[in-house]
């Protein structure tokens, strides 16, 4: 009896369906069961100045909303992927552990193929009209595909250059100069060892620099023409590599190591993915006070960070509440300031309120920051499929001793 009683209890429970996720258009209703939430984001966690921006975020999300956020820090954004989708095979589509995720395109577009994903609602969060959809395209495109509101912005990349200008009177500006400049002056520039993030950036800058028609790199790789096609990068770092810092036959593993030589005099012209990165560093006194930073003519690559909700988010309400606040002018403001972040804004900031725009207005750049306008065209990134095969190759013709 007693076994029979049991054997019912637990079939009516299984029959119970997973409780509805939150409905975005309906923002009133989201606020009112994301009180009380604690949201567990998932993100890189190898940043000091980013782990204090979260936490920062997360003081304003409880003042404000009565939510609790938790940073779940990463050392790669595939392990939270792999959690919702060992999730997902385990048939746990209700109460996941996973949140939010500081998403990348590659794991964007397996997670979205996958149906790992919550959505679309970044259109209808209440701070999405705020957003610059029309003149910052990387918004609502990751690594050449729509988001489709499937996952919702929060800061801008470009990639820029650094020199030390008490040594550098003339920064390289195109790839040609670079190779020129590093002839003259070896040993005195290099990049991270891809496929670091800074690194596969500086292979696909050049490659956008060398490829007669770039189009073609927003369109997924060819086998029958790859080899051609990648050809130019090949003879470009053919003749770069013995230039470079150790004569190429060592490379920095990460963005924090390769400022470190140019902090160490080791090197005289660096390269990151924050155009704030060396005011920031100048604030901190990392790095000498004579850094400043320029880029390419015709454009530098950039991209957006992105937030996610998988489709199973135990606090998905909460989850809404932290991606609309990460658009709020506060927000945005507080991480462009380079003495925190120095990330650039997806919001269109000539059309806020005046009191939204004033918070940008106020924000000095620091000494190494060029404005916006100087920063030139920003070149999307090509499409994932490209740094796959040529952070193989790489490895193979440069990632062992030479």
């Amino acid at each position: 009896m007693i076994r029979a009683l049991s054997a019912a209890l637990l079939a009516a429970c299984l029959a119970v369906p997973a409780l509805a996720q939150p409905d975005p258009a309906n923002w009133a209703a989201v606020l009112d069961e994301a009180r009380g939430q604690t949201v567990y984001w998932h993100a890189w966690g190898g940043d000091p100045k980013i782990n204090a921006f979260v936490a920062w975020v997360g003081d304003l999300a409880q003042a404000r909303h009565g939510v609790t956020l938790e940073q779940v820090k990463l050392a790669s954004t595939s392990d939270a992927v792999s959690r919702v989708l060992a999730e997902q095979q385990a048939g746990q589509d209700a109460g996941g552990a996973v949140d939010l995720i500081w998403i990348n395109g590659e794991n964007f577009a397996a997670m979205q193929d996958k149906g790992l994903l919550f959505g679309p609602f970044a259109g209808q969060l209440p701070n999405w009209r705020l957003v610059d959809v029309a003149g910052k395209p990387a918004v609502v495109t990751d690594f050449t595909r729509p988001t489709d509101g499937y996952e919702s912005p929060w800061a801008l990349a470009q990639l820029v250059f650094e020199h030390d200008s008490a040594k550098v009177a003339d920064p390289p500006a195109s790839a040609q100069a670079l190779l020129d400049w590093a002839a003259a002056n070896p040993g005195r520039f290099t990049y991270p060892r891809p496929p670091d993030y800074l690194g596969a950036t500086f292979l696909k800058q050049v490659l956008y620099a060398v490829t007669p028609d770039p189009a073609v790199l927003q369109q997924p790789v060819d086998d029958a023409t790859y080899a051609a096609a990648v050809a130019p990068l090949w003879d470009y770092l053919d003749r770069l590599t013995p230039y470079l810092w150790r004569q190429g036959k060592a490379y920095p593993a990460s963005e924090p190591a390769l400022g470190q030589l140019l902090a160490d005099g080791e090197i005289t012209l660096s390269l990151a993915f924050n155009p704030g990165r060396a005011s920031a560093a100048i604030a901190a006194g990392e790095v000498q006070d004579t850094v400043r930073t320029h880029v390419w003519q015709g454009g530098t690559i950039g991209n957006a960070s992105f937030v996610a909700i998988p489709y199973n988010a135990a606090h998905a309400a909460g989850a809404l509440v932290i991606a609309n606040l990460l658009l709020d002018p506060e927000v945005q403001a507080r991480a462009q300031d380079p003495a925190v972040l120095g990330f650039q804004t997806v919001l269109d900031v000539a059309a806020l309120p005046p009191q939204d725009r004033a918070r940008f207005d106020a924000l000095a750049l620091g000494p190494a920051t060029l404005p916006p306008a100087e920063l030139g065209p920003v070149l999307l990134e090509p499409d994932a499929s490209w740094m796959v095969r040529i952070a193989q190759d790489w490895m193979r013709r440069f990632g062992v001793a030479r």
